[in-house]
Protein backbone atom coordinates (compact mmCIF):
# COMPACT_ATOMS: atom_id res chain seq x y z
CA UNK A 1 0.00 0.00 0.00
CA UNK A 2 1.21 3.24 -0.84
CA UNK A 3 2.32 5.63 2.09
CA UNK A 4 -0.15 8.60 2.79
CA UNK A 5 1.47 11.93 3.65
CA UNK A 6 1.32 12.45 7.12
CA UNK A 7 2.56 15.09 9.96
CA UNK A 8 5.43 13.82 12.16
CA UNK A 9 3.77 11.90 15.63
CA UNK A 10 4.51 15.03 18.07
CA UNK A 11 2.29 17.08 15.87
CA UNK A 12 -0.42 14.91 17.78
CA UNK A 13 0.49 16.11 20.83
CA UNK A 14 0.75 19.97 19.58
CA UNK A 15 -3.03 19.93 18.15
CA UNK A 16 -3.92 18.49 21.50
CA UNK A 17 -2.18 21.51 23.56
CA UNK A 18 -3.68 23.98 20.70
CA UNK A 19 -6.90 22.71 20.38
CA UNK A 20 -7.69 23.59 24.63
CA UNK A 21 -6.91 27.36 24.29
CA UNK A 22 -8.97 27.89 20.58
CA UNK A 23 -11.97 25.65 21.75
CA UNK A 24 -12.20 27.52 24.89
CA UNK A 25 -12.03 30.98 22.96
CA UNK A 26 -14.68 30.25 20.48
CA UNK A 27 -17.04 29.06 23.37
CA UNK A 28 -16.71 32.04 25.03
CA UNK A 29 -16.97 33.70 21.75
CA UNK A 30 -20.32 32.28 20.83
CA UNK A 31 -22.38 31.71 24.04
CA UNK A 32 -20.83 34.25 25.94
CA UNK A 33 -19.87 37.07 23.21
CA UNK A 34 -16.66 37.52 24.19
CA UNK A 35 -14.38 39.52 21.62
CA UNK A 36 -10.34 39.89 22.90
CA UNK A 37 -9.66 43.60 22.47
CA UNK A 38 -6.14 42.73 21.29
CA UNK A 39 -8.19 41.57 17.90
CA UNK A 40 -10.22 44.36 17.73
CA UNK A 41 -9.47 46.18 14.25
CA UNK A 42 -10.71 49.81 12.80
CA UNK A 43 -10.27 51.27 9.47
CA UNK A 44 -11.18 54.98 8.60
CA UNK A 45 -10.94 55.82 5.22
CA UNK A 46 -10.96 59.56 4.61
CA UNK A 47 -12.44 60.64 0.90
CA UNK A 48 -15.38 62.75 0.02
CA UNK A 49 -17.02 60.10 1.65
CA UNK A 50 -16.17 59.07 5.18
CA UNK A 51 -15.94 55.88 6.12
CA UNK A 52 -15.38 53.92 9.11
CA UNK A 53 -15.50 50.56 9.75
CA UNK A 54 -15.25 48.19 12.78
CA UNK A 55 -14.67 44.46 13.07
CA UNK A 56 -13.41 42.02 15.66
CA UNK A 57 -11.53 38.96 14.51
CA UNK A 58 -11.73 36.77 17.98
CA UNK A 59 -14.03 34.20 16.30
CA UNK A 60 -11.73 33.80 13.20
CA UNK A 61 -8.50 33.05 15.20
CA UNK A 62 -10.71 30.60 17.54
CA UNK A 63 -11.90 28.88 13.90
CA UNK A 64 -8.54 29.15 12.66
CA UNK A 65 -6.83 27.69 15.46
CA UNK A 66 -9.59 24.43 16.03
CA UNK A 67 -9.22 23.53 12.21
CA UNK A 68 -5.28 23.97 12.70
CA UNK A 69 -5.48 21.82 15.84
CA UNK A 70 -7.95 19.39 14.32
CA UNK A 71 -5.71 18.86 10.97
CA UNK A 72 -2.84 18.13 13.64
CA UNK A 73 -4.55 15.34 15.74
CA UNK A 74 -6.02 13.89 12.88
CA UNK A 75 -3.30 13.88 10.74
CA UNK A 76 -0.62 12.88 12.41
CA UNK A 77 1.45 9.63 12.21
CA UNK A 78 0.93 7.24 15.25
CA UNK A 79 4.09 5.39 17.04
CA UNK A 80 3.39 2.85 14.76
CA UNK A 81 1.97 3.60 11.79
CA UNK A 82 1.70 0.39 9.36
CA UNK A 83 -0.87 -1.49 6.91
CA UNK A 84 -3.24 -1.71 8.99
CA UNK A 85 -3.50 1.44 10.90
CA UNK A 86 -3.93 3.37 7.35
CA UNK A 87 -6.49 1.17 6.47
CA UNK A 88 -8.35 1.99 9.89
CA UNK A 89 -7.63 5.98 9.01
CA UNK A 90 -9.51 5.38 5.60
CA UNK A 91 -12.14 3.59 7.19
CA UNK A 92 -12.77 6.64 9.70
CA UNK A 93 -12.85 9.27 7.26
CA UNK A 94 -15.10 7.54 4.97
CA UNK A 95 -17.38 6.99 7.75
CA UNK A 96 -17.15 10.33 9.04
CA UNK A 97 -17.76 12.12 5.88
CA UNK A 98 -20.59 10.37 5.14
CA UNK A 99 -21.75 10.80 8.87
CA UNK A 100 -20.86 14.51 7.83
CA UNK A 101 -23.15 15.18 5.38
CA UNK A 102 -26.02 13.06 6.54
CA UNK A 103 -25.88 15.93 9.42
CA UNK A 104 -25.53 18.71 6.80
CA UNK A 105 -29.03 16.77 4.78
CA UNK A 106 -30.86 17.09 8.37
CA UNK A 107 -30.13 20.41 9.00
CA UNK A 108 -30.77 21.26 5.22
CA UNK A 109 -34.07 20.13 5.83
CA UNK A 110 -35.12 20.96 9.26
CA UNK A 111 -33.24 24.17 10.10
CA UNK A 112 -34.00 27.74 8.61
CA UNK A 113 -33.02 31.35 8.45
CA UNK A 114 -30.57 33.08 10.58
CA UNK A 115 -30.01 30.02 12.87
CA UNK A 116 -28.45 27.73 9.35
CA UNK A 117 -25.75 29.84 9.58
CA UNK A 118 -24.90 28.85 12.65
CA UNK A 119 -25.46 25.12 11.88
CA UNK A 120 -22.94 25.33 8.83
CA UNK A 121 -20.18 27.35 11.39
CA UNK A 122 -20.69 23.66 13.28
CA UNK A 123 -20.53 21.80 10.36
CA UNK A 124 -16.99 23.16 9.49
CA UNK A 125 -15.99 20.81 12.16
CA UNK A 126 -17.86 18.16 12.45
CA UNK A 127 -15.92 16.34 9.83
CA UNK A 128 -12.69 16.39 11.51
CA UNK A 129 -13.99 15.50 15.00
CA UNK A 130 -15.85 12.47 13.94
CA UNK A 131 -12.94 11.14 12.43
CA UNK A 132 -11.14 11.76 15.47
CA UNK A 133 -13.42 10.28 17.75
CA UNK A 134 -14.05 7.31 15.25
CA UNK A 135 -10.27 6.55 14.71
CA UNK A 136 -9.53 6.69 18.03
CA UNK A 137 -12.38 4.42 18.63
CA UNK A 138 -11.09 1.80 15.96
CA UNK A 139 -7.59 2.01 16.93
CA UNK A 140 -8.62 1.33 20.86
CA UNK A 141 -10.55 -1.85 19.58
CA UNK A 142 -7.73 -2.75 18.13
CA UNK A 143 -5.46 -2.28 20.98
CA UNK A 144 -7.98 -4.30 22.81
CA UNK A 145 -8.25 -6.92 20.84
CA UNK A 146 -4.41 -7.76 20.56
CA UNK A 147 -3.88 -8.03 24.11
Amino acid sequence: MKQIKLFPHNFQRIGWILLIPFLTLGIANLFFEYNAPWLQFKLIKSSSLEFFSSHNFTDELAAIGLIVSLIFIAFSKEKIEDEAIQFFRLEALQWAVYANYLVLIISILSVYGSAFFQVLTYNMFTALVIFILRFRYILYQYNKASI
